[in-house]
């Protein structure tokens, strides 16, 4: 497994109380020395040594992984839009083709609900497909529903990035671990912040708030395929469903970080359906969201080669 000795200091000054991503991107320096990384700790060398050799260890162990890249390394991809210092990546456990992160191989991220019905899958898939064919790397976070059917597509002549909310020798959900192993196989990506297991649903829920976050981050533009808004149970009455609202936080993340966000919607046959609530709240709400349609499709591709979409040098 390849990393740093840069990248296994971050990690281990992350043990430390106080210490987290906002105060590695401030005070943190890829060349810094033990004496001067202890001395901002406030910790002795010594102990900080023996901490580094227990995460060195941990690390040694994932026999999934190929490696870390972390801050300050040559190979460290730079995130798109504007955020803010407590948000942002700082290393990233991998295991594929760690280019297609750069941040000039355009790229779009997919998401949307876990149950869509055949038309909207069906109607995912050519949009994948379009990307696909033009060069554009699907990212997506390897869940159920419009996640796993991005990547599936995306491997017919594609590549794509799958985000993951585990540690990288325990894929989750353990049903994608066939498809995650498909991915690396054909050229693409797994992608993880964790490198240990979580332990209780409520850190879970914080990890894949965390995916998230990552999936606007890693990408040029953001496509909402359907969604249930968090009203859509009492207004349908519908019971005995799940009713995922996690495309409803990755929109707003790309929102915040100026990331370009986009709809997959047609008012003819979508208006009565609620897998389509969020799609038209967004619509409402945010008067800078694209409406993906045949007309307009190859132009917004183009611009998304192109980093046309971003108004200015977001990069960072």
């Amino acid at each position: 497994m390849k990393y740093t000795e840069n990248s296994v200091n971050i990690l281990t000054a992350l043990h430390y109380k106080g210490i987290g991503k906002a105060w590695i991107v401030k005070n943190y320096k890829p060349n810094i020395s033990l004496e001067k990384l202890s001395l901002l700790l406030n910790i002795n060398k010594e102990s900080f040594i023996q901490e580094r050799n227990k995460v060195e260890e941990q690390i040694k162990k994932l026999d999934n992984c190929d490696g870390i890249v972390a801050l300050g390394d040559e190979d460290f991809p730079k995130h798109r839009g504007e955020v803010k210092a407590s948000e942002r990546p700082i290393f990233i456990f991998y295991k594929g083709d760690i280019k297609l992160l750069d941040s000039n191989n355009p790229s779009v991220s997919i998401i949307g609900l876990l149950n869509p019905n055949l038309n909207i899958e069906d109607r995912e898939q050519k949009l994948v497909t379009e990307f696909i064919k033009k060069g554009i790397t699907i990212v997506s976070g390897l869940a159920f529903g419009c996640d796993s059917i991005a990547h599936k597509e995306s491997l017919n002549g594609g590549k794509t990035i799958a985000i993951l909310p585990s540690p990288l020798n325990n894929i989750l959900p353990a049903k994608h671990k066939d498809l995650a192993n498909e991915i690396v196989e054909k050229g693409g990506l797994l992608i993880t912040e964790y490198y240990e297991d979580f332990f209780s649903n409520k850190e879970l829920i914080t990890r894949y708030k965390e995916r998230d976050r990552l999936q606007a981050l890693f990408c040029d533009m953001i496509v909402l395929i359907a969604s249930y808004a968090q009203d859509s149970a009492a207004r349908w009455n519908i019971v005995d469903k799940k009713l995922d609202s996690g495309a409803r936080l990755a929109m707003g993340y790309a929102k915040n970080y100026g990331i370009p966000r986009a709809i997959m919607y047609n008012k003819d046959i979508d208006t009565e359906n609620p897998m389509f609530d969020l799609n038209r709240q967004l619509m409402e709400e945010q008067k800078d969201i694209t409406i993906l349609t045949s007309k307009n499709l190859d132009l917004i591709i183009a611009d998304i080669k192109s980093k046309k979409l971003f108004k200015k040098d977001l990069f960072s």
